[in-house]
């Protein structure tokens, strides 16, 4: 227990500093080729819609315990050559699965030609990390937007990980947490891949979508509560949260950005273009201050506290639970 303790404290040292280096071999990108080859290759093979929601189940569940179980038989491999290895390969591995200073380094790039002046170049580095069309959007669109970025994939990018890192502790013992992460992460790919109600993936990521949200939903709940007694107005927040992240379709990510809206004094939904087709997302928060860069900033702040929270946490239980053994 001492040791997952210590993986766990090098990982997220690790995310906090290094993060994800573009072009370093990732995970997720393994999981992204294999996803991209399968559905390529069923939707050219199969129209049905019957085979196809079977083969969605196969990509699914193959996809997701074959993540967990090829990192795990990495991890005890390495542990059977030398455990200081064993340490570093599991370290690094879980560091992959947070993503806690990406989503910092995506909103910074954003913000920082926007807080020069230069809105076209803050609309096109946008739409690297959003599905919206960012054309036309005004600053306060643009900040609207980062901000919904970052408080949504605040839950399925940081503390879901964490989550299932934790819960991995008792089910696989010392040593071994990484399964269950690793399987969640490679949920999360999917369903940002494929689990769409649009064609072509509306059969073949139906199973994607729903195991990410079934995935998600303690985790995301977990997190508003951490969230809501962080800001020191708990009762506010998740009255907030029951008037109005119930309005999104999404059972996970209105509750996440409405409890940072609440927290925050903002408001977040209304209406986002896609491939010029309006969509309208529930309003979320209210409107008690504009959204600015600062806003950004207190938000990444408050889930840094909140994965500390529970980091600390769980170093602390791991600790209690060795010195009674």
């Amino acid at each position: 227990m001492l040791t997952s303790a210590v993986v766990l404290l090098i990982a997220a040292s690790l995310d906090y500093i290094i993060g994800d280096p573009w072009g370093w071999p990732h995970p997720v990108r393994v999981m992204g080729w294999l996803i991209n080859h399968f559905t390529q290759f069923a939707l050219h093979k199969w129209s049905s819609p019957q085979v196809r929601r079977l083969l969605g189940i196969f990509l699914g569940l193959g996809l997701i315990i074959g993540s967990g179980f090829v990192g795990w038989v990495i991890i005890q491999g390495c542990y059977q050559i030398k455990f200081f290895l064993g340490i570093a390969a599991e370290s690094v591995l879980l560091a992959s699965c947070f993503a806690g200073r990406s989503l910092r380094t995506a909103a910074m790039d954003v913000l920082q030609p926007l807080q020069a002046g230069d809105i076209i170049m803050a609309r096109s580095r946008l739409s690297q990390y959003v599905g919206r069309d960012t054309e036309n959007l005004s600053e306060p669109e643009i900040l609207r937007a980062v901000l919904e970025t970052v408080t949504e994939n605040a839950t399925d990018g940081v503390m879901a990980p964490l989550f299932y890192a934790l819960v991995g502790l008792p089910v696989f013992g010392s040593g071994y947490p990484l399964f269950l992460p690793l399987a969640y992460k490679a949920a999360s790919t999917l369903d940002s891949m494929v689990g769409y109600r649009e064609e072509p993936y509306t059969n073949l990521g139906w199973f994607s979508a729903r195991v990410e949200d079934i995935l998600t939903w303690l985790p995301c709940r977990l997190t508003v509560i951490t969230l809501a007694l962080l800001s020191g107005k708990p009762q506010k927040v998740w009255q907030i949260c029951l008037r109005d992240a119930i309005k999104d379709p999404s059972p996970n990510s209105g509750w996440s950005e409405c409890a940072y809206a609440a927290i925050l004094g903002v408001q977040l939904g209304g209406t986002n273009w896609y491939r010029g087709v309006a969509k309208h997302k529930p309003l979320l928060g209210d409107p008690i201050y504009a959204i600015t860069p600062e806003s950004i900033h207190q938000a990444l702040r408050l889930t840094r506290y909140c994965f500390l929270t529970w980091l600390a946490i769980a170093v602390i239980s791991n600790k209690v639970f060795f010195n009674n053994r």
